[in-house]
């Protein structure tokens, strides 16, 4: 009986990803590289839901896979980085989760596969949180929601070659009812406390798009930092405003879409029909980045 215990825990090592265990995209001087290469900055946000996902692919966890799959293969020429939604893949269990691992290997090494997990917690629960994504689904950056503190966001920067998404000022209008609160915002005090962290070089930061605004307020801030900017197509913002107030000289953003490219040809298209409408809206917002980083002499 004792052998069978040990033999069934030597089987229960944490699982390791095969996609490459040191980042091809882990500096920002790589990732500005891969911007000019596709002369693009454009992140498309996995976010499967299965009431939008045309019927054409099927339904339940297969459906979205495959789904995702294509998304990928329609993008990837114009996409320096992908974000899966980790919610629309746990919500089918242990097969969901199987299927965002195979989603994820299926993205090139040299293209930012950010985990959008917004996990927060601290000690060695936040470090097995950074473990699982980093290692286990090879993710090479993760949400975190930074309103425990330093202890709940250097878990994560102690990776030294990955990095770490932290939520300042979001694009959602409930974002008023916390971030704005004090006499410094509280999204402020994020991106100023934030900076005296261990492995403050490998943070980024979410701002929304709505908020074009303060985008040149937070880059004052966040002088090199990278921002991941959602917001951009079916939340309203543009890419021309976030470029103008966000961009640095290493181009410094990536904005994502996620609806306004996935679900571009409608709940009735076939495969093909939903592919081809992703890679034109995805190709759209290509041209604008490209014209956004030519006016600022970056490419």
């Amino acid at each position: 009986m004792t052998t069978g215990i040990v033999d069934l825990c030597s089987m229960s090592a944490a699982r390791v990803s095969s996609r490459s265990r040191t980042s091809a995209l882990d500096t920002t001087e790589k990732l500005f590289q891969a911007i000019c290469r596709k002369k693009s900055f454009l992140c498309v946000g996995l976010d499967p839901d299965p009431y939008r996902i045309p019927v054409a692919f099927g339904e339940g966890v297969v459906g979205m896979e495959r789904f995702c799959m294509a998304m990928v293969e329609a993008t990837s020429d114009v996409a320096v980085a992908y974000k899966p939604n980790l919610a629309f893949f746990e919500q089918y269990g242990s097969e969901g989760w199987a299927a965002l691992e195979r989603v994820a290997e299926a993205i090139p090494d040299d293209v930012l596969l950010i985990a959008d997990a917004k996990r927060g917690d601290i000690g060695n629960t936040a470090t097995r949180y950074a473990r699982a994504m980093f290692d286990g689904l090879g993710a090479d950056a993760i949400t975190v929601a930074p309103y425990m503190g330093r202890d709940s966001v250097e878990p994560f920067t102690a990776f030294s070659d990955r990095w770490t998404v932290l939520l300042a000022l979001t694009s959602n209008p409930g974002a008023d009812d916390f971030e704005f609160h004090g006499d410094q915002p509280l999204f402020m005090e994020v991106l100023d406390k934030s900076q005296s962290f261990a492995g403050a070089d490998r943070l980024m930061y979410v701002v929304g798009a709505t908020r074009p605004e303060m985008l040149g307020a937070i880059r004052n801030r966040v002088t090199e930092a990278f921002l991941l900017v959602p917001g951009v197509g079916a939340q309203g913002g543009t890419v021309a405003e976030v470029a103008k107030h966000g961009m640095n000289d290493q181009c410094g953003l990536l904005v994502n879409s996620s609806r306004g490219i996935l679900y571009a040809g409608g709940s009735k298209a076939t495969m093909e029909e939903s592919q081809h409408a992703a890679y034109t809206a995805a190709h759209a917002l290509q041209v604008e980045m490209q014209q956004a980083l030519e006016a600022s002499g970056l490419i």
